[in-house]
């Protein structure tokens, strides 16, 4: 039990020096031509509007304004990259998709949105996972399981980030995220592990950038 306690001590030691590396914007894409290189690991966020992303990103790299927060919804309308580690042999992207699940957001902008992710999704070899954000308070909605379904048809891997952990009471944690497990079970890309934060509170950042540490640096 003290050697695991310490290999995990380890691992959340090496995500919080990987997020310690100076994090900067790169550029908005809305074509897959205009992607940056493949040349270091990626891992993409994705959720509803206003489940938290923004604030989640801002957390991870420790930067308040990294990535922007806006109170509308379907404010982001491309795909925005991230460099953590630019001049470093092990550095990463991070990529935020737009924003779904709004329903004021016109049909044409909505076929516009869904034909640039399928092509990033399936364009992208250097990605290694993509973090799908649902706010605990809501639970998955069925327009997480269109994201969820159109990540397992482009086998894209994917695990579910639970927000906002600190709006739910302690007592309804365990039963959210037991929910939230049973319900990722049958699709095929998703992995088994439910992640909980709050940006609020920094629960869970450390365990995040550990997860993605591990896909940086192998483990």
């Amino acid at each position: 039990m003290e050697q695991q306690a310490e290999l995990e001590a380890q691992r959340l030691e090496r995500g919080r020096l990987l997020f310690a590396k100076r994090a900067e914007f790169m550029l908005g894409v809305v074509a897959l031509k205009h992607l940056p290189p493949a040349d270091r690991v990626e891992v993409s966020f994705a959720g509803r509007s206003n489940v938290g992303k923004s604030s989640l990103l801002n957390a991870l790299v420790g930067q308040n304004g990294l990535a922007r927060t806006s109170n509308t919804p379907g404010r982001t309308q491309e795909v925005n990259f991230f460099e953590i580690g630019a001049k470093d042999e092990d550095g990463l992207y991070l990529s935020d998709l737009p924003g779904y699940g709004y329903a004021k957001v016109s049909r044409s902008l909505v076929k516009e949105w869904t034909k640039l992710l399928k092509s990033y999704l399936r364009g992208r070899p250097n990605l290694r996972r993509a973090f799908v954000l649902v706010d605990s308070r809501h639970g998955i909605k069925d327009s997480d399981r269109e994201i969820m379904t159109m990540m397992d048809e482009c086998a894209v891997s994917y695990q579910i980030v639970l927000t906002k952990m600190d709006k739910i009471k302690k007592a309804e944690q365990e039963k959210v995220v037991a929910k939230t497990q049973a319900d990722v079970r049958k699709n095929v890309a998703a992995h088994p592990e439910v992640l909980l934060t709050s940006s609020t509170k920094g629960d869970g950042i450390a365990e995040l950038r550990a997860t993605i540490a591990d896909m940086v640096y192998g483990g």
